[in-house]
């Protein structure tokens, strides 16, 4: 069973482990200096669909499926579901997983869904809630800049310091036993106002100015 170290530390018990992930990229992100971190890549954003949210459904779904294929599992080899995006409902994960008829926890976490999503199925692992889990989330460019300023189509400028929201998805099988990297403990923060009203700047309204962000070397 996990246990507490303070008011916001869990310590795992049982150290869930990591053994498999999967990812996909957009465009944008596959030609970076990450490039060959990621399993693959897509240059249509609209990933064959006719909207930028399915897009962003379908790179969820192939990132589950890339994890599973990796080490030859299959749905019903999950026991619940940990999933994410940046949209409304959180379209982009129920729409994306809705045929996989797994146990579902839809979670909204803007750039700490994947953390979010780790840690919760963490914490069902090391309590005996779960044998074996996926965490997935997802974002798209595309279909951000609709939900939170203005849709492309609409031809605004954008200032040459806004941030870009990443295209891609990513997922991470846990599971009790295993050979791979483990959980030691997962930490939960607060809620910080930091007054920032720019919605171009948002890294600055998720990161405190003392935070320290070093360039990739």
């Amino acid at each position: 069973m996990p246990k507490m170290l303070g008011k916001r530390t869990i310590i795992f018990e049982n150290k869930p482990h990591i053994v498999s992930y999967g990812s996909i990229v957009g465009k944008k992100e596959h030609e970076g200096p990450l490039s060959e971190e990621f399993d693959d890549f897509i240059t249509d954003s609209f990933f064959g669909e006719d909207s930028f949210e399915k897009a962003e459904s379908k790179l969820q779904k192939t990132a589950v499926q890339i994890a599973l294929d990796k080490v030859g599992l299959k749905d019903n080899d999950i026991d619940t579901l940990f999933a994410g995006d940046l949209l409304n409902q959180c379209i982009g994960s129920s729409f994306g997983n809705k045929e996989r008829g797994l146990p579902f926890v839809g979670l909204y976490g803007a750039c700490s869904t994947m953390a979010l999503s780790v840690a919760l199925a963490a914490i069902f692992i090391d309590s005996g809630a779960a044998k074996r889990t996926v965490s997935v989330t997802s974002s798209h460019f595309c279909s951000a800049e609709r939900q939170y300023r203005f849709p492309l189509n609409y031809g605004s400028q954008r200032p040459q310091t806004a941030q870009w929201t990443v295209t891609g998805s990513g997922a991470v099988i846990l599971e009790k036993e295993g050979s791979g990297p483990h959980l030691e403990a997962a930490v939960f923060g607060e809620i910080k106002d930091l007054n920032i009203t720019d919605t171009n700047n948002m890294g600055a309204a998720m990161a405190p100015d003392d935070v320290k962000i070093r360039p990739y070397p």
